[in-house]
């Protein structure tokens, strides 16, 4: 026999559910005839009636009961064979993870040398703050900042970050501070950065910038670039900026940033193909970033 169509299938079963044509029309946003013409081609096709008709209501045989019963676990477990294809990752994918700021200011700008030397990876970068389950979350690989030795997961330590004043080149009309002292006098802009360690090692000691406040880094670069003020910034979201003259770092006075990147994964990705050229690129990017660094001296 043949297999009856599934939009007539669907109609049946909603109405079933639901008690009349109307409910099922509403929910699968259909017209009211157009539910009544797909539960009369099905009653056709299978040969016998699936509703007594009552005025202008109907009511499912008994027959129609069952049937709608094993209709509805068919369609529920055609959604669950749906889902579980789609959820299927092609074999050249890598789910990776990244800061917001770290991914916009330093990983995607050295992304056509992954494609160039790697074009059959498929990369999913997805850019969040949250500490996230890799597991839970089918996530291959995550580039973190911290102190390292995330329980149940493998780490490599990318490289050591370092905090450096920069500003706009149009800052204060192209006036720009040539001293720590005269720097701090200036409008501060921080983010979740500490200006006090780079103070102290301008001899400045602990004081307190005065200036507008960012809860993100990206608001941070953004307005240093508009030229709204003097910011302490990590070196690796403001290299490019530094590179190409959109930032100029002030001094030579640069400090260290307490927390180190990190690649991170879990013991599924260990090994497999994908990964490994991804992690291999990445030092190869890191070791290549922190030659280029030493070339940014004011």
């Amino acid at each position: 026999m043949k297999t009856p169509p599934l939009p007539a299938l669907r109609a049946f079963e909603a109405t079933v559910r639901l008690g009349s044509v109307g409910a099922a029309a509403s929910e699968l946003n259909l017209t009211h005839g157009a539910v009544s013409h797909q539960i009369k081609s099905l009653e056709h096709l299978l040969g016998q009636a699936l509703f007594e008709r009552r005025g202008r209501r109907l009511a499912p045989t008994d027959s129609g009961r069952i049937y709608a019963l094993q209709v509805r676990h068919g369609l529920a477990d055609l959604a669950r064979a749906t889902e579980r294809l789609q959820s299927q990752r092609r074999d050249d994918e890598l789910v990776v993870a990244t800061m917001p700021s770290f991914g916009a200011h330093w990983l995607v700008a050295r992304l056509p040398r992954l494609r160039q030397a790697h074009p059959g990876l498929a990369l999913d970068l997805r850019a969040t703050l949250a500490l996230i389950d890799l597991e839970a979350d089918g996530v291959d690989a995550a580039i973190r900042m911290g102190p390292g030795g995330w329980e149940g997961l493998h780490s490599q330590e990318l490289f050591r970050d370092r905090l450096l004043p920069v500003c706009a080149p149009h800052f204060n009309q192209g006036k720009l501070p040539s001293t720590p002292a005269q720097l701090i006098d200036a409008p501060c802009l921080t983010s979740v950065e500490n200006w006090r360690p780079w103070m102290v090692a301008a001899g400045l000691g602990e004081r307190d910038p005065v200036g507008m406040h960012f809860n993100d880094s990206n608001l941070l670069i953004e307005a240093t670039r508009q030229g709204h003020g003097v910011a302490l910034m990590r070196e690796s979201i403001a290299f490019d900026a530094l590179c190409d003259g959109r930032l100029v770092a002030l001094t030579d006075v640069i400090v260290p940033y307490p927390s180190p990147y990190w690649l991170v994964w879990p013991s599924r990705s260990e090994g497999r193909r994908k990964f490994e050229s991804l992690r291999q690129w990445l030092l190869d990017e890191a070791g290549r970033y922190v030659a280029a660094r030493t070339r940014l001296r004011p």
